[in-house]
């Protein structure tokens, strides 16, 4: 799964630090995420979603053998 959350993060001004302080993890997590190291929970994702302001559909994007 690939996903757009440092552009998202980046336009909204956020530091990886300050996105982590409002959804509840750490930076290490977004950081991970970010790398596509990391799958979040749905919980996570949905946090995401809000914060960033957008659908999670435009964070998460399937590819490859997710597809299936």
């Amino acid at each position: 799964m690939k996903n757009n959350i440092k552009i998202n993060r980046l336009m909204k001004d956020y530091s990886q630090e300050q996105l982590a302080n409002k959804v509840g993890v750490s930076r290490q997590t977004i950081n991970a995420l970010e790398a596509a190291k990391y799958v979040p929970s749905t919980v996570l994702a949905l946090k995401l979603s809000r914060v960033l302001d957008k659908s999670i559909e435009e964070l998460f994007q399937l590819e490859g053998s997710d597809l299936v």
